[in-house]
């Protein structure tokens, strides 16, 4: 989900929904390292059935992490994602399925903005250079010190696409990587592993709801599986939501805002590459020995309890006096789908609508009203009822005008505020211009002594107005000298500006920042015929081009919400705009959207690598096909733009802005590849097929011996999993081309690590089961499924009942709570939210933890704490 503000939103709406994990640590003894043994109890008090990895999350902080020296090449790369799927697995412990999913082709609608995060990667990569090369020349001239400039290639992450060659050798690594930890790890060994690579077509996150969705809809499925879902996009609450599943968690990193980076340029921290200034760098060590490391703390991990979060929702959406049975399910598939009016990964969101503004709940405040006239709920099974989703929209139109007043007048405050901040900060930096002295000279809080008395005030207060008249003398001079080597202006231009002791000061120091110019001006009267005519070039008046911005969105909403309940409805659609309509366009939506067309087939990975690549990183591409994206005689030299505009749309930043690329044309793009298809050798068909999933498992698993079997017998046909060896899982196996089987060795594809010589792991592909056309997954709770235990504060305590309600802080809701003493609470009255802490606790020891609402509050501390220190800064 294209919203960065949405997980913040909704942790600090609903603060109980997280829980930091514990996480145990290996241990070394005599220099042999002991690893955990996975085999034993959750440290966290539950027991998850189920990980999935959305493995896209992992491989792009693993290959190009941004605040830890990147790996030296490659197979360094795919050690460190071996590493976190260990940590990932160590801190879930999974005992029935462990489901990788790295993102295969993607459907057209994402394609549009895999293609502008890869042009605009590829146009920052070569700014950032040219931005490198340039202060790199001023700061040797002017006599500073920089390091050699290292030849290093630069590792281009746009090869995390499917059909490149680093993914065709990370499919291969991980098999090698699961038959290893099948062979070698007892807690790996009843464990049924599935791998959906990056031939296997959708986005991983989607592919891992497909086995989901198909799974449940099965007799044998446990409906009080608990599943554990890890991925840091927004989208997977709304996916986990979605599933109706109670128990459904997901772990993610902790979010650490301002982190610090190195320099790009010098290699130091404390500044950008902006602010270096060539100085030499410290020694790092008594000897230098820590010359070459950076001192980095590792990630820790949350869980966000999505049974917490139902909770949550449970007050929000329960509605009184209806004119029909208030269903809770239905009312979470509806908060869902009005969540993708603020911003998702296929739609642009709506103008007058934004998180930070508080959309969600206005819309949520909409809809109570909505689903009272209306008599019914917006959605159903992955339908929209568009007649229903107008009233919203209309009711949004109605406030559009003054939201975008509000929006501004906040907007100004807030510069107000910050340019008063800096003013103060400044006045602090160089203190007073006067002080006076004597009788009224300020004295320090806390001085035991009393002031000195008052003798003869006048003459004081004669002093001080003289000392103040002599102070705005030497000010006005200042100015004025100031005024004259500017050739008389009154104010200094961004280099020669003074402050009031008549130091230069920098451009970046002016109390009021370069605003981008925003011609639409949505809060002054005309927005509406400003908008359309500066984003899409047409008058407002033009009717039938807003009706078709319209029916595209409208087709799209239906699409997204589709996607998300029953599967991919149509891998060619996607919304042809770059800029979303208002809600106030919304009318006589009702007969707009009947359905998508039927039979629809994803791209092939090399067809996908042609509509998202830059021509930058088109060295991942055949040669012929390569130069379509460069050639002066090319049909489709359009669709590579070397440079492109970004509309910073009202935002500050450019990443937050529009990439204005110009959308592939199928046909077009289809029709000029016919012709070097015949140029691809085997190797590059083989990458641009599709493929499937593979199932592994070791010698103890129930159904080893039912696969081993199918081998033996040489079976091509496909052969149904019996439900009863495999946890009910249902699906149909086939052998695999290139099999990993027991006792046969599996060579390593990384040098650095040795060939499985005792291997008892096997693979097969693997196909979730079939359902026929028209077949409509039901987003309900399964019969039998039991909700967990309430976490949150009833609603309505019985009168008398004066016991202070505890807030339950992990999985366990019979824990032992213990209270810090008061020298400890005298210690937290002094923290800020956020400041880190070490504490002894019985349980876990010595542990890390931070000082939050329910820390710093007596009645509201359960921490199990014997000792604590308070720490500024904590590099364990």
């Amino acid at each position: 989900m294209g919203v960065p503000a949405f997980f913040r939103w909704l942790s600090r709406k609903y603060p109980s929904i997280i829980v930091h994990s514990v996480e145990e640590k290996g241990k070394e003894c005599n220099g042999v390292r002991i690893p955990v043994d996975t085999t034993k109890p959750n440290p966290n008090e539950v027991e998850f059935d189920n990980l999935y990895l959305d493995m896209n999350g992992i491989i792009h902080p693993c290959t190009h992490p941004e605040d830890k020296p990147a790996p030296k090449n490659e197979d360094e790369m795919m050690v460190a994602i071996f590493e976190y799927i260990d940590r990932l697995f160590n801190i879930v412990r999974p005992r029935r399925v462990l489901y990788m999913a790295i993102d295969g082709v993607a459907p057209r609608a994402k394609m549009n903005q895999q293609r502008s995060r890869r042009f605009r990667a590829s146009k920052e990569g070569v700014e950032l250079a040219e931005e490198k090369h340039r202060i790199r020349e001023e700061i040797i001239q002017r006599g500073g010190y920089l390091p050699p400039d290292e030849i290093k290639e630069r590792f281009d992450s746009n090869c995390i696409t499917p059909g490149t060659e680093f993914m065709d050798n990370l499919a291969q690594c991980l098999r090698y990587y699961v038959a290893d930890r099948l062979s070698n790890d007892p807690g790996w060994k009843s464990v049924t592993v599935f791998l959906s690579d990056a031939s296997v077509p959708g986005e991983g996150e989607h592919k891992i709801m497909d086995f989901i969705r198909r799974q449940r809809a099965q007799p044998n499925h446990d409906p009080n599986t608990h599943h554990c879902l890890c991925g840091a996009d927004a989208d997977l609450i709304m996916l986990g939501l979605a599933t109706h599943e109670p128990n459904f968690t997901i772990i993610r990193e902790e979010f650490k805002p301002n982190k610090p980076r190195p320099c790009a340029l010098c290699g130091q921290l404390g500044h950008e590459i902006k602010d270096c200034q060539g100085t030499a760098r410290e020694k790092q060590g008594q000897h230098d020995e820590f010359a070459d490391t950076m001192p980095v703390s590792e990630q820790e991990f949350i869980f966000i309890r999505l049974s917490v979060l139902r909770e949550y929702l449970a007050r929000e959406l329960t509605m009184a006096s209806l004119p029909f049975p208030f269903d809770f399910e239905r009312s979470i598939d509806d908060w869902v789908f009005m969540c993708f009016f603020v911003g998702n990964d296929f739609l642009p969101h709506l103008p007058s609508l934004e998180i930070r503004e508080g959309a969600i709940d206005r819309l949520v405040n909409i809809y109570k009203d909505v689903v009272h006239k209306t008599g019914g709920y917006l959605t159903q099974n992955g339908y929209v009822n568009l007649e229903r989703v107008e009233m919203i929209m209309q009711a949004v139109g109605v406030a559009e005008d003054n939201i975008f007043k509000k929006r501004k007048e906040d907007d100004e405050n807030f510069k107000r505020r910050m340019k008063e901040k800096r003013k103060r900060m400044k006045a602090e930096q160089h203190g007073p211009a006067y002080l006076t002295t004597g009788q009224f000279a300020p004295q320090a809080l806390g001085r035991r002594d009393r002031p000195e008395p008052v003798q003869n005030a006048r003459h004081q207060a004669y002093d001080m107005r003289m000392q103040a008249r002599e102070q705005n003398n030497k000010d006005a001079a200042q100015s004025l000298k100031a005024m004259m080597r500017n050739g008389g202006n009154s104010s200094a231009g961004p280099s020669d500006r003074t402050d009031s002791r008549g130091m230069k000061r920098k451009a970046d120091d002016s109390d009021s920042e370069p605003e981008p110019e925003d011609n639409v001006r949505l809060w002054e009267e005309g927005w509406k015929q400003r908008y359309y005519k500066t984003k899409f070039d047409v008058d407002v008046t033009d009717e039938d081009f807003r009706q078709r911005v319209v029916k595209s969105y409208v087709e799209g909403l239906c699409w997204v919400l589709r996607y998300y309940y029953q599967g991919c409805a149509s891998w060619k659609w996607y919304f042809p705009f770059h800029y979303a309509p208002f809600a106030s366009d919304f009318k006589d939506i009702k007969g707009m959207f009947t359905d998508f067309e039927k039979g629809t087939k994803p791209f092939k990975p090399l067809e996908q690598l042609m509509s998202v690549f830059p021509a930058a990183s088109g060295n991942f591409l055949p040669q012929t096909w390569r130069n379509l994206m460069t050639g002066p005689d090319s049909s489709i030299i359009d669709f590579y733009p070397d440079d492109f505009a970004i509309d910073l749309n009202g935002k500050k930043y450019a990443w937050q802005g529009v990439a204005l690329l110009p959308f592939v044309d199928e046909r077009r793009l289809r029709a000029a590849l016919a012709d070097v298809y015949p140029d691809l050798t085997p190797e590059e068909v083989k990458r641009n097929s599709l493929g499937s999933d593979v199932l592994f498992l070791g010698k103890s698993h129930p159904l080893f011996d039912f696969i081993q079997e199918l081998y033996r017998t040489e079976s091509h046909e496909g052969t149904e999993i019996p439900p009863e060896l495999c946890h009910g899982i249902q699906g149909t196996l086939n052998l695999d081309d290139d099999p990993i089987l027991p006792d046969k060795t599996v060579e390593s594809p990384i040098p650095m690590l040795r060939d499985i010589s005792h291997n008892s792991s096997i693979g097969v592909k693997f196909k979730d089961p079939e359902y026929a056309d028209g077949f409509v997954f039901k987003a309900v709770l399964l019969p039998g499924a039991k909700i967990p235990s309430k976490v949150l504060k009833p609603g309505d305590w019985e009168k008398g009942n004066r016991e202070p309600w505890r807030p339950q802080l992990g999985f366990n809701p019979n824990r032992q709570q213990a209270h810090l003493d008061q020298s400890s609470f005298r210690a937290l009255s002094m923290c800020h939210y956020g400041t880190r802490l070490v504490v002894k606790t019985r349980r876990t020891g010595w542990t890390v933890s931070t000082v939050s609402p329910e820390t710093s509050k007596p009645q509201q501390t359960h921490l199990f704490v014997e000792h604590m220190v308070l720490c500024d800064d904590i590099i364990l």
